[in-house]
């Protein structure tokens, strides 16, 4: 990581959810203890907040245990919802699925340094993430990184 700046991650809920989960807990707890101990900053949306309340209650603990200092909101603005329409228009995934398109949509539109997600379905897939960033050089935004927490780790020393 690179010195004096905190990598900036957006987070969808699958890896807030996956926290207590046998087979995810292990990267989803690396990642909520690297916001605990503000090494990154985690932003969210009104969608991953809403997909967080609807979790049980300790679920929505590991959201609240992330200090304020190392949270970022971001705002679903209408460059985002245009962005949003503009997946669902390439057909990236189907409306069905339109949350999915909005979390890449808020990453990409604030500039996070990666979107970090275990869906594999819509969202972490060499061909999803083909055509979402087709679509962010089209429509004037850089390439978002799509990552699934394994590949989020500070702690290991290059060789």
């Amino acid at each position: 990581m690179a010195t004096g700046r905190r990598e900036r991650l957006y987070l969808d809920s699958s890896v807030i959810g996956g926290y207590y989960d046998s087979e995810f807990a292990k990267d989803s707890q690396r990642i909520v203890g690297y916001a605990r101990s503000e090494r990154i900053t985690v932003l969210i949306s009104e969608v991953v907040i809403q997909e967080i309340l609807k979790a049980p209650a300790h679920v929505q603990d590991v959201l609240l245990s992330i200090p304020s200092s190392a949270l970022e909101r971001v705002e679903l603005t209408e460059e985002i919802f245009m962005l949003h329409e503009a997946y669902l228009s390439a057909e990236i995934i189907s409306r069905r699925w339109k949350d999915d398109a909005l979390h890449v949509a808020a990453a990409t539109v604030a500039r996070s340094d990666a979107i970090v997600s275990w869906n594999f379905h819509h969202i972490v897939r060499l061909d999803k993430m083909r055509a979402y960033n087709q679509v962010n050089l089209a429509n004037g935004y850089g390439i978002l990184t799509i990552i699934s927490p394994k590949e989020v780790n500070y702690d290991e020393q290059s060789q």
